[in-house]
């Protein structure tokens, strides 16, 4: 029950999934020392990442959160590589063919690739990691969402592998380009993979002291980048030494003193600071997936009430709160998927603002007709109370000052909104027993089929999905089954569009902000670019 309660929380904390490397850099000689003072990218020292998050497992397989594979990306490679217009190219496997029934996957892989353990990258090790996601055993919160019509494999030889499935899925290559299906080596995964992960990325895992740091070291080995590095070979840093440094005030001063040498998570109110300081470089990019929002417990207590949950919708003013919230480092959110996601559907924009005069039209039209002293509304004697929950731990990016305006715009239309932060065993138990009307949370992936993960009937908890209060919806599981059997975009397109709307004109989730990546960095620190899920990619970088 421990592990599962883990995984629980890591997925509020907005799990995610990263894919693939950012084009368009410019290309320089990966190998040996070079001269930095033409600009040219030197090799030799550690980084120090300032972390708002640790881990709690190094095994992809197992954990979805976004600190694991931030950390993940450098100790795995891929099958494939995936860019944020959803386009893959050969990484590990050299070239694939899709069956004429969009059941069968034929990898051909890539030669003289070596795990960090010095063992060779077969056929076994593909075959071996899937069926390590999908095992029970494992235990994946990942594996509904990504590997949800898997069969099987089949090892065709060496360097060929056969990837079987119950039905087509279209997003199947971009979860491939996952860190979270990062190809594992068969002999780890034999032993404690949480702990000591073996993959065939640059970097290998080197140590780790729970609450302080994970350090990974450089592979000199490796010689198999994906497309779009800006160099080949081995990386140009020794090593990336991720410090966990969960308060922000602490994480920005270490940062500003010299202790770290990247932050991520800047606190938005220090941004402007940062800038006119000229003492590091600020970096930020939005993040696909899905944004941040609430989830809507339709299936239990006041939300299953349609009416309820709209005029819930209503009665927030969320132009206002994020803006003066986060000083326009983040951008309100208008439909559940982020805007530089692939099928984001740009005709919600500006749909829903706060009306106060409707939600007070609705609430009185589901029977909550009265206030009761306090300002509440009432109906039959019972007050409208509504509880949002969560970990103490995932309270962060000041998350809490939002929902405390949430929460104040809520009473003024008569809800009594009570955000309550738990301790871990608490949170988890109240989830797994669906005791909460409010669930918060975000989760990064470049496909859009990340929204099976949260609204298909079948991708419960306790199945590796998102879908948090067991929503059953048979219109929306046939949208989103309907996008992920066909590979014709124009279908998956229509049929996200109508799932974005759908969610939002029935209250399902209120989408409150855009994530994006708010990063810090030392001015010695050169390189920095961007994964298309929006994180920092350590391969490139270099220190002055």
């Amino acid at each position: 029950m421990n592990r599962v309660r883990a995984r629980i929380l890591r997925r509020g904390a907005g799990a995610v999934v990263a894919l693939g490397l950012l084009m368009g850099v410019t290309a320089c000689d990966g190998g040996g020392s070079e001269s930095s003072a033409a600009g040219r990218p030197q090799r030799g020292g550690t980084l120090s990442y300032g972390s708002v998050q640790q881990p709690q497992c190094l095994d992809p397989g197992f954990a979805p959160d976004t600190a694991t594979g931030l950390i993940d990306r450098n100790i795995f490679d891929s099958l494939v590589s995936v860019g944020a217009d959803g386009t893959t190219d050969p990484w590990l496997a050299t070239s694939w063919k899709i069956s004429a029934n969009g059941r069968s996957y034929t990898f051909e892989l890539r030669a003289g690739v070596t795990f960090q353990d010095g063992t060779p990258f077969t056929a076994k090790a593909v075959k071996a990691t899937l069926d390590h996601a999908v095992d029970p055993k494992t235990k994946s919160l990942n594996a509904a969402s990504l590997l949800s019509a898997y069969k099987g494999s089949t090892v065709l030889g060496s360097r060929s592998v056969r990837v079987d499935l119950t039905r087509p899925d279209a997003a199947l290559l971009t979860s491939l380009g996952s860190p979270y299906l990062g190809i594992q080596a068969p002999g780890s995964l034999r032993g404690k993979p949480c702990l000591k992960p073996v993959g065939t990325g640059p970097f290998s895992f080197a140590s780790w002291t729970p609450n302080k740091e994970l350090v990974l070291k450089r592979n000199d080995a490796y010689q198999w980048a994906p497309p779009g590095t800006a160099h080949t070979g081995p990386a140009h840093l020794d090593g990336i030494r991720y410090q966990f440094v969960a308060d922000d005030t602490a994480r920005f001063g270490a940062l500003t003193s010299g202790q770290l040498d990247v932050i991520e998570n800047v606190p938005a109110s220090s941004v402007k600071t940062l800038e006119s300081s000229g003492t590091a470089t600020f970096h930020k990019t939005d993040s696909p997936g899905q944004v941040y929002g609430l989830r809507l417990n339709s299936t239990r207590g006041p939300f299953t009430d349609e009416r309820v949950r709209l005029a819930f919708m209503d009665s927030l003013d969320l132009d206002g709160l994020v803006k003066s919230v986060y000083f326009g480092q983040y951008e309100r959110a208008w439909s559940p998927l982020s805007p530089v996601t692939r099928g984001y559907d740009a005709s919600l924009e500006d749909s829903w603002r706060k009306d106060t005069a409707r939600a007070a039209r609705l609430l009185d039209e589901a029977g909550w007709t009265t206030r009761d002293t306090a300002g509440y509304r009432t109906k039959d004697g019972t007050r409208l109370t509504v509880h949002w929950r969560t970990g103490a731990q995932l309270d962060r990016d000041q998350r809490g000052t939002v929902a405390q305006g949430i929460q104040a715009d809520a009473k003024k239309a008569g809800f009594d909104l009570r955000y309550e932060t738990e301790d871990t065993g608490t949170f988890a138990k109240n989830i797994l027993s669906g005791n909460l009307d409010i669930w918060a949370g975000s989760n990064q992936r470049l496909d859009p089929d990340i929204l099976r993960s949260s609204f298909a009937s079948y991708a419960t908890l306790r199945k590796g999905g998102g879908n948090i209060f067991g929503l059953k919806n048979s219109r929306l599981d046939s949208l989103l089954d309907g996008a992920a059997s066909t590979t014709d975009w124009k279908v998956r397109a229509k049929n996200y569009a109508e799932v974005q709307q759908y969610v939002v004109r029935h209250g399902l989730q209120v989408p409150v902000l855009v994530p994006a990546n708010l990063l810090a960095a030392q001015k010695k620190v050169h390189g920095v670019t961007f994964n298309p899920d929006s994180t920092l990619r350590f391969y490139d970088l270099w220190l002055g």
